[in-house]
């Protein structure tokens, strides 16, 4: 403690120690800051113990999110406005873990009672793996006014099965073109192994908006390898592509996202393959005769 203290004290300007005499404020923080959660429906953190662990659980206490969720559905000011504009007019109250209005700041023209500061909401950020609550995200700073989760993910009065869904409707995903041209490419001088690879990682890292139309593209390069293999084992070269070929590229695929992300492909966007059908020689075989 001495230690630090005389090299805290070693030196000091003449500014400072004229600043300190008159006591004024070392440091600020200007404007305040106020952290917005960020979750999917009942996903928010919940602190308990034995003796309210299901209470807890019941009702769960009101989130940053869920209390902006109903101060919407009665306010007709806070529907105007996105999550992140939610502190400048409102203080969040800690105690009773909701959203007021505030009584002092500069009027808000048109809108008697509101009043605004200089308040910043920041939302929290969530990496693009965690997909379904990144969307949820990427919604939330975009639509106004939501007043529940399933109104969240309502585009044009159509109820959106997920958050990514929603977000698609709104166009506020990437187009897939650069995706598109890199496979396209990738087909002109690759083996179907490596093109599978290269759509392996384009779907487990870079996110495209919407996975199934590549595939459904590209699936015929991709499984050029296994319909000649089955084709080699039934005898049969005029086969041409079937559901279980497709299936058996698709999970391929599937073994390769779970080493690069340790992801399926339902959680990618993509439709899960059927693992039971993995053995397509049989299927594929059947009904076909072998000449000798």
């Amino acid at each position: 403690m001495m230690k630090y203290h005389s090299t805290r004290w070693g030196y000091v300007s003449s500014n400072e120690a004229i600043w300190r005499i008159f006591s004024f404020a070392i440091h600020e923080r200007y404007p305040t800051v106020v952290h917005l959660a960020v979750h999917l429906e009942n996903g928010q953190r919940v602190y308990f113990n034995e003796s309210n662990a299901a209470d807890r659980a019941a009702r769960p206490p009101s989130t940053t999110l869920t209390s902006f969720f109903t101060v919407c559905q009665t306010d007709d000011f806070a529907r105007t406005l996105l999550y992140a504009d939610m502190p400048r007019y409102y203080i969040w109250n800690a105690s009773s873990k909701s959203f007021q209005r505030r009584k002092q700041g500069t009027p808000v023209e048109g809108h008697p009672n509101v009043f605004a500061s200089d308040a910043l909401g920041r939302i929290y950020t969530v990496h693009p793996n965690n997909d379904e609550c990144y969307y949820l995200r990427l919604l939330l700073v975009n639509v106004r006014g939501p007043t529940s989760f399933k109104q969240l993910r309502t585009v044009n009065g159509q109820l959106c099965a997920t958050y990514r869904e929603a977000c698609q409707l709104l166009h506020l995903l990437e187009n897939d073109s650069h995706w598109d041209d890199t496979l396209k490419d990738s087909v002109i001088s690759s083996s179907p192994h490596q093109i599978r690879t290269l759509f392996g990682i384009i779907i487990s890292t870079c996110f495209p908006s919407n996975p199934k139309d590549l595939w459904v593209k590209y699936r015929d390069d991709m499984s050029e390898d296994v319909l000649h293999r089955v084709r080699r084992e039934t005898l049969n070269p005029i086969l041409q592509m079937t559901e279980e070929i497709y299936n058996e590229t698709l999970i391929m695929i599937e073994d390769m996202c779970l080493l690069i992300a340790n992801k399926v492909l339902s959680c990618l966007g993509m439709t899960a393959p059927n693992r039971h059908m993995r053995c397509i020689k049989p299927r594929v075989a059947k009904g076909t005769t072998v000449r000798h």
